[in-house]
């Protein structure tokens, strides 16, 4: 016969299906367009793809900082030397790489396809990215989103029939301080609001660039509502230390 606690332990040890917690699973994913390259026309190993001699020098210069038998630590900037050239880094350009690096192909295409900085598709001539992560939610980022979908008749993932602004929704970018934010190519463009969208967008399309940084009042991504610290000139070199040392 069980003892009164052999009981009471075989009912705390079974608990009834009420009390049973089933793992979370993220939805599976539906594509494998982030990882797996597809042949198309505009995209293929039979496209040629040369460095100009500028370009080539370039990365001749990064690799000499690497010693021998570690020039594939050079895979990164050479890719991003390769994108900025073609305009988007596509499979023969990889290629190009990985026999300049003398690494495996397949190393390359690892780095290529693991960092979103890399489009392995066409895109326009100004790559828009809305962060909409917490911070920025926070701060009416789908306003922002809205505003840019708006203005350019896309939505996200799409390119203008003139090729000249491809939309794209990203995670943090991290200017979460200066929320909402947006990066178009190489610069940010942070506290932003619905005319500052607009207003951007219209002087890339009339071929000027806006200065990016913050639109408010701030500098860069001191307090809102001023500095609380660092608020004189610096001392300069020296400033406290004693006449003897």
């Amino acid at each position: 016969m069980l003892s009164s606690f052999s009981r009471t332990l075989m009912r705390v040890a079974k608990p009834s299906m009420n009390h049973v917690k089933f793992m979370h699973r993220s939805a599976p994913v539906a594509s494998d367009h982030l990882f797996v390259h597809r042949d198309s026309p505009e995209n293929n190993p039979d496209m040629k793809f040369e460095f100009t001699s500028e370009n080539m020098k370039r990365i001749q210069d990064i690799m000499v900082n690497y010693p021998e038998g570690h020039k594939a630590a050079a895979v990164i900037p050479a890719l991003d030397i390769a994108q900025r050239q073609h305009g988007w880094l596509p499979i023969s350009a990889m290629h190009k790489v990985a026999e300049i690096l003398g690494m495996p192909k397949m190393r390359v295409y690892e780095v290529a396809t693991f960092y979103t900085m890399f489009n392995r598709d066409p895109i326009g001539k100004y790559h828009v990215q809305v962060c909409t992560t917490t911070p920025c939610m926070l701060c009416d980022a789908r306003d922002i989103l809205k505003a840019i979908q708006d203005n350019l008749k896309i939505k996200c993932g799409e390119t203008t029939k003139d090729n000249m602004f491809t939309l794209t929704e990203v995670e943090c970018l991290g200017a979460c301080v200066n929320a909402p934010m947006i990066q178009i190519n190489d610069n940010y463009y942070e506290d932003l609001k619905v005319s500052d969208v607009n207003e951007i967008l219209d002087d890339l399309k009339a071929g000027r660039v806006p200065k990016p940084g913050p639109r408010s009042s701030r500098f860069a991504c001191e307090p809102i509502t001023g500095l609380t610290s660092l608020t004189e000139p610096p001392k300069g070199p020296g400033f406290g230390v004693r006449d003897d040392l």
